[in-house]
């Protein structure tokens, strides 16, 4: 019985470690984005040298926020993991045909203004996290 619960803790502090790793670098990628979005226009007037920096910066955090989601992933159990793939499978399909209807809508000039990429993102967050609501109740 011991080693139950001792394989049961490692797997407890395993996954709180991955889960702070994750929030880490999703912190750190949101930082790096919102530097490389506002710094050229208030911190240094647009200077190519800085913003290219900021831009090669967010995307190497970018980077680091996706191998930890990988290892957070790895370190789910299966029915955790099944419920975060059938999640992601929904907000991409969501993401790709929301997102191209989205853009053929400016296109043939039936929305007035160009669509954004943020109006993607909150759907596709939206999607990914109802899909996981969905998926705990569905295996409860």
């Amino acid at each position: 019985m011991n080693d139950l619960n001792t394989d049961s803790g490692t797997w407890t502090r395993s996954n709180s470690r991955n889960t702070l790793h994750l929030l880490f670098w999703t912190v750190a990628w949101v930082l790096s984005t919102a530097l490389a979005a506002f710094g050229p226009k208030l911190l240094w007037d647009f200077a190519t040298v800085p913003t290219v920096l900021a831009v090669l910066v967010n995307v190497g955090v970018g980077f680091g926020m996706i191998l930890a989601t990988k290892r957070q992933v790895h370190g789910l159990d299966e029915l955790q993991q099944r419920i975060f793939l059938d999640a992601g499978a929904l907000s991409l399909g969501v993401g790709l045909v929301f997102g191209i209807a989205y853009e053929l809508l400016e296109d043939i000039k039936l929305i007035p203004f160009e669509p954004e990429i943020s109006h993607l993102i909150i759907l596709m967050t939206l999607t990914f996290l109802a899909g996981k609501i969905a998926g705990h109740r569905k295996y409860r």
